[in-house]
């Protein structure tokens, strides 16, 4: 975890009570944090970022609850995998919950990290208390034509310089210009995202094909909150409307002047929101 110095404690010690380490996989290893105590709350990362978006969450949430978090396989200080060796995201996150002696936990991600909380729900779902998903990606909505266009783009930046044009032009991308008004916030996605192994941009990623989620919407079991940022991208706010409009039963919250990084942007009434989502998730 050298990248995390000075944000976070290394590999295999505590700091303020958070206890970080390492979790070896076939082809991979996840970097992970623990801090407090049950219930379990298990927290993932959007693509291109890690751990260290949650900070805003970690302490409050970790005053209650046994706060999860980990950077998922390719990503921030998990670092790059074994494109040769298939995995999914789910069955990583079920392995971190088996080598943490943890039955079942709400998940909570944000927008790939939604996509992976979501898969992981479907999949196992009597491993999962509850889901938060906010401004979740979610495959099979289109993405309105500027981010679409932006995606595009950073593809072109990958193919003419590499995975660090790749980085420039991912942070110039639609979903990020609220949280660039802000210096502070600007800086913090600048290092997570300087961190980012690219090796999705450059084809290696041996993730194996799953179903899609939107296909199995109605299948979700357990109780879900849906939250997205009231400035985010017009294709995230639809995705947000259809997780909220397809999932019985699913609770569905817009987080007034807030962009796509919800949780930083707007950490105070997110973290009123995901701890009464889990309390309710916990009683009984």
């Amino acid at each position: 975890m050298q990248g995390y110095r000075g944000l976070g404690a290394p590999a295999g010690t505590e700091s303020a009570g958070r206890v970080a380490a390492v979790l070896e996989r076939p082809g991979a290893r996840l970097v992970y944090e623990v801090a407090g105590e049950c219930p379990a709350v298990v927290l993932v990362h959007g693509f291109g970022l890690d751990m260290r978006m949650w900070e805003p969450q970690a302490g409050p949430l970790a005053a209650r609850f046994r706060v999860v978090r980990y950077d998922c396989r390719g990503f921030g200080a998990s670092g790059p995998f074994d494109p040769a060796v298939p995995y999914t995201h789910a069955g990583d996150l079920v392995a971190l919950l088996d080598h943490l002696d943890i039955g079942d936990a709400v998940l909570v991600g944000l927008s790939f990290g939604g996509r992976v909380a979501l898969q992981t729900a479907l999949a196992v779902p009597a491993r999962v208390r509850g889901l938060a998903l906010l401004d979740a990606v979610l495959d099979g909505v289109p993405w309105d034509p500027e981010s679409a266009q932006a995606l595009d783009d950073v593809a072109q930046h990958v193919q003419a310089g590499g995975v660090l044009a790749g980085r420039e032009a991912w942070l110039a991308h639609p979903l990020f210009a609220a949280a660039r008004e802000r210096s502070d916030l600007a800086s913090a996605l600048a290092v997570m995202v300087a961190g980012y192994p690219g090796q999705h941009w450059l084809g290696q990623d041996s993730h194996r094909q799953t179903r899609q989620p939107i296909d199995m919407l109605e299948g979700v079991v357990v109780p879900v909150l849906v939250a997205v940022g009231e400035r985010d991208v017009p294709g995230f706010r639809e995705m947000s409307a259809v997780l909220a409009r397809r999932i019985p039963g699913a609770s569905y919250c817009v987080v007034p002047d807030a962009g796509h990084m919800i949780n930083m942007e707007q950490p105070t009434p997110v973290n009123e929101l995901l701890i009464k989502f889990v309390l309710e998730t916990s009683e009984g």
